[in-house]
């Protein structure tokens, strides 16, 4: 008996240290999310001063008093020139562009976290809700090896065979440590902070030496142990934060009276700010059956949804249920980034059968390109994340259950 859970605990330890789990579910967080912030900066381009900047009605002097209270990290507060504020948004849409590709994502996963915590912690009144979740998912993707699949990262290592091929990287590298060495020595940084990223910065290095000089020896095994943890251990998080985000919200709405009565969803349809189509909000308001079923419903999922996971069949059926429901709130109530920021969290617990299927077709659709040329990320990438890729079972039945160490 004792030799068997001995046995049986081996295994485990040797699957969560010996690959890093989920990479698909992993790469369609990454690509949600940069492409969610990416696409709210452009389409906010043109207000960027009033929300973020030096024209909002949160001046610096106010914002420099509440992170003065609150120790909340945020590099616009390091000027209040214009000019840096423009430098600091320009950075944060590239960044994010870099992420949603995978292009050196190791360091763009960090510079989007920077930008993300920058603009959010800046003006923190900006938001619907959805800027809540990119703001933890930034720090959560620092941690994943998020780029060993469909990221130009993985398409460099398949192509040229070494995962640190080209000067971008230690360039870029090089860049980052010179401001983080302006930020320690003129005391912009806490201590957490500060401890955070002098270790993202050794710990970088020291993977890009042993890269470089140790490819196949004991110390880039170690190294990769590590990571997989590390990644592992995200993705355990990332799964934990949009189950508590849904139960709480699920719980809080039962608690409430016009949750309780059915009516709850009447009443933002009624409101000028949640009514993009005031024909189509009509519409829906106007039958009382169909306002009661949808308020009824958005509970019910939202309770439920935590206790499917140990249910695949299930979860997949009330998985695609909320990201429905987001989709409908993205046109109903015009929140579309909210929806976007949600629907990119819920795809942690796609199925991988189901995720490398939509990869396979993609590649059909790219010119000159057939399901063949889907990658199999037999090589390294250029993440801390990198290293060989499990074959996904292709089958959807065999798809593993949606905890962590099965993506």
């Amino acid at each position: 008996m004792r030799a068997s859970v001995r046995a049986s605990a081996a295994r485990a330890l040797a699957k969560i240290s010996g690959r890093a789990l989920g990479p698909y579910q992993s790469a369609v967080v990454r690509i949600g999310f940069a492409g969610t912030w990416l696409f709210f900066l452009l389409r906010e381009f043109p207000h960027r001063a009033e929300l973020y900047g030096p024209d909002g009605p949160w001046s610096w002097a106010l914002a420099e008093r509440l992170i003065a209270s609150n120790g909340a990290f945020t590099v616009l507060m390091w000027s209040d020139s214009t000019l840096w504020f423009e430098i600091v948004y320009g950075i944060s849409v590239l960044a994010s562009a870099g992420l949603l590709l995978g292009w050196r994502t190791r360091a763009t996963s960090v510079v989007f976290m920077i930008g993300v915590l920058a603009l959010q912690n800046r003006s923190v009144f900006m938001g619907d809700g959805g800027d809540n979740v990119i703001h933890l998912m930034a720090i959560y993707l620092v941690l994943t090896r998020c780029a060993r699949v469909w990221s130009l990262d993985a398409r460099r290592a398949r192509l040229r065979g070494s995962a640190s091929a080209g000067a971008a990287g230690p360039v870029l590298w090089a860049v980052l440590g010179g401001v983080f060495a302006y930020g320690a020595a003129t005391g912009r940084f806490g201590a957490g902070w500060l401890a955070a990223f002098a270790a993202l910065w050794v710990v970088c290095g020291l993977w890009w030496l042993v890269d470089r000089y140790e490819p196949d020896g004991e110390g880039r095994a170690l190294l990769d142990v590590l990571a997989n943890l590390l990644h592992n251990a995200g993705m355990l998080v990332i799964m934990a934060e949009v189950c508590l985000i849904y139960a709480t919200a699920g719980w809080y709405k039962i608690q409430g009276s016009r949750w309780q009565d059915g009516t709850a969803l009447y009443y933002p349809l009624g409101l000028d700010y949640f009514t993009p189509w005031p024909g189509l909000s009509g519409l829906v308001a106007s039958s009382g059956t169909v306002v009661m079923l949808l308020s009824y419903g958005t509970v019910a999922v939202q309770v439920a949804f935590p206790f499917t996971l140990f249910n695949r069949r299930i979860k997949n059926v009330l998985l695609a249920v909320m990201m429905l429901e987001h989709a409908g709130i993205a046109v109903l109530l015009g929140l579309p980034f909210f929806s976007m920021a949600m629907i990119a969290a819920d795809a942690v617990f796609l199925p991988t059968g189901f995720l490398v299927w939509l990869g396979a077709r993609a590649a059909v659709l790219r010119p000159g390109r057939g399901p063949a040329a889907e990658p199999r990320a037999a090589g390294r990438t250029a993440e801390p994340a990198a290293g060989p890729a499990p074959e996904p079972a292709a089958d959807p039945a065999t798809e593993p259950r949606p905890v962590p160490a099965e993506g």
